[in-house]
């Protein structure tokens, strides 16, 4: 499955490849999800690498003070 933009060019290149590698973050028992939620069909994958752990985090975190409001 993939997430937001990943969607539009990734399942097309999947299925286009010689061989397709695919990382993921976490191996499921088969009939976990729903087969209209699977984007790349195990057909097209030849290959599956178990990435690390994955820390989900900003990269780099932009704040500004609010400006002070006007009182009249």
């Amino acid at each position: 499955m993939f997430r937001k933009t990943a969607r539009n060019f990734n399942p097309v290149m999947a299925t286009a490849g010689k061989v397709t590698i695919v990382e993921v973050e976490e191996i499921v028992p088969a009939g976990t999800f729903d087969p209209d939620q699977i984007h790349t069909p195990g057909i097209y994958v030849d290959r599956i690498i178990q990435g690390a752990h994955y820390e989900k985090r900003i990269e780099r975190v932009t704040t500004r003070p609010r400006p002070a409001k006007e009182t009249v």
